[in-house]
């Protein structure tokens, strides 16, 4: 925790808002679609590409074995592909498919349209202004 207790009640109330905004979202989703543990793989693959089932485990900070159950569901549902890894035969490889892409841009455009109809709904432009600013920053944190 931060020395300076201004900047520690900075870091309190954005965490706060952050993760309310975020479940507010994930209460969006429709209930007949993909887990959120779902949304979140096909999300990583789309992002970071191609990985073996370990790295993307580890980039959702679970266990491997957490993830073959929904790994064999995807790669049957064809919302993923799997291939042999060339360098390694006992690896595979996962790649987000086409109908994978489908379904989460589906799924981000209807939290969009939630999202988007809010801000209207509830916000000037002077804070919709401050938010598009904010989101630029809140990408900046993501990435360290």
């Amino acid at each position: 925790m931060p020395d300076d207790p201004e900047l520690a009640e900075l870091a309190r109330v954005v965490r706060e808002g952050v993760g309310r905004l975020s479940w507010r979202m994930r209460a969006e989703r429709d209930r007949k679609g993909p887990s959120p543990l779902v949304l979140s793989v096909l999300s990583r693959l789309y992002r970071a590409g191609t990985q073996t089932p370990k790295a993307l485990a580890e980039g959702e900070r679970v266990q491997p074995q957490s993830l073959t159950r929904v790994l064999a569901s995807l790669e049957q549902d064809g919302l993923i592909a799997r291939r042999a890894d060339p360098a390694d035969g006992r690896q595979s490889l996962l790649t987000i498919t086409d109908d994978g892409l489908e379904t989460l841009r589906d799924y981000s455009e209807q939290r969009e349209r939630w999202l988007a109809k809010a801000m209207l709904d509830t916000l000037t432009e002077t804070e919709r202004e401050l938010l598009r600013l904010a989101a630029k920053v809140m990408e900046r944190l993501a990435d360290v």
